[in-house]
């Protein structure tokens, strides 16, 4: 899979650029602020209807524009797609797929698969849980689409249960006034069934990419691992892998800590809670491993989700957002060889010293809003 033509409207820097973009390496090169990232950015939105680099779509609308506008062409073998999606911040995101009526957005899932590389990414293993959570979870919606829309239900139940369980914990606060909580049942019941399909997703795919991650990591940093990924669960109630199971775990682990939720005013046990721990060697890499081994850690994630979608048969799209700058020589050289054969891969660049030479092919360059072949 491909994309063979990207237009933009009124998308960040962007009044409006139309891009060509051919199968194989192309590199996006210029100085720092001109709008490279921005042009890799659309096609990973595209991907995950999200930013790698912010958490809400406003700061991706041109200051004094209403909305943005991300088109693209996908080739898939003999089989071309357009598809268009309309961002509107403060209201509803609008989606069409060749032109058609209109679509949801998460229609659009599946489309369109990429596996980002960015400076963002040493997140993975530095930050909070959400991050490797995100990750667990934008990568389980590219491998099955449809789980776009129980992580949708999951976000909506919980919102709806944690506003019942704060009410009921400013009732108690102001006067010790009690509430009706009759619903809550209800509710534990939508988040244990939601939840139990979320987790067990989760689950299936680290015991997927284990290996995978650990393969990539000797390939980038020889003889420095193993390393190892290991699935927290917010409650030891939860020790299941299978569906059922895991909805009668997060059952029982709800009504365990009611009390405490009532008291607190938030949902404490689910998929939103729980924590990817990765491993180098015996040792948690969060605290414990060096900057560059860090870099490896996420670089690795990386690679192993890429191994991982094209080996299920629909090969993502690369995107290598000014990686090479922070790697050194060793780690920047394996990485280019490994990610060289993609169908097709986008690199951003400062200079052009920054891109390695086995990654040769098309080169724009973006200057002041203007993104010419060379």
């Amino acid at each position: 899979m491909h994309v063979t033509h990207l237009s933009l409207a009124d998308f960040r820097s962007y009044a409006r650029v139309e891009v060509p973009l051919d199968p194989g390496v192309t590199a996006f090169v210029g100085p720092n602020g001109q709008g490279k990232t921005n042009l890799v950015e659309a096609v990973g939105y595209l991907a995950t209807l999200g930013s790698h680099r912010v958490s809400s779509d406003a700061p991706l609308v041109r200051m004094g524009a209403d909305r943005a506008i991300i088109r693209a062409d996908i080739r898939q073998g003999d089989r071309r797609q357009l598809v268009e999606l309309e961002l509107n911040p403060g209201k509803a995101n609008r989606a069409r797929i060749n032109r058609s009526s209109q679509v949801r957005p998460r229609d659009v899932l599946g489309i369109v698969r990429t596996v980002l590389f960015a400076p963002e990414d040493l997140a993975l293993v530095k930050g909070d849980p959400g991050e490797r959570r995100r990750f667990l979870d934008e990568l389980i919606t590219a491998r099955s689409p449809r789980m776009g829309g129980v992580r949708s239900d999951y976000d909506r139940v919980l919102k709806q249960r944690n506003t019942l369980l704060k009410s009921a914990a400013l009732a108690r606060r102001h006067g010790g006034r009690t509430m009706d909580l009759s619903t809550l049942d209800v509710w534990d019941e939508h988040l244990a069934r939601v939840g139990a399909e979320l987790l067990a997703q989760r689950l299936d795919l680290i015991a997927t990419i284990q290996p995978l991650t650990d393969k990539a990591y000797e390939q980038l940093a020889p003889g420095g691992g193993p390393v190892a990924l290991e699935y927290k669960p917010s409650s030891p109630e939860i020790t299941g892998h299978a569906r059922d199971e895991l909805y009668e775990q997060l059952m029982a682990a709800l009504a365990e800590s009611r009390k405490q939720e009532i008291e607190r005013g938030v949902t404490l046990v689910g998929p939103h809670r729980d924590e990817l721990l990765l491993k180098l060697g015996q040792l948690p890499a969060k605290g414990y491993a060096s900057h560059g081994e860090s870099w490896s850690y996420a670089l690795s994630l990386r690679l192993a989700s890429y191994d991982l979608l094209r080996a299920e048969g629909n090969e993502p799209v690369l995107v290598l957002d000014d990686v090479f700058a922070e790697l050194d020589t060793r780690r920047r050289e394996r990485l280019a060889e490994l990610v060289a054969p993609g169908e097709q891969v986008l690199v951003t660049a400062a200079v052009d010293d920054d891109v390695p030479g086995v990654l040769a092919g098309t080169r724009y360059a973006v200057s002041e809003g203007a993104v010419d072949r060379v």
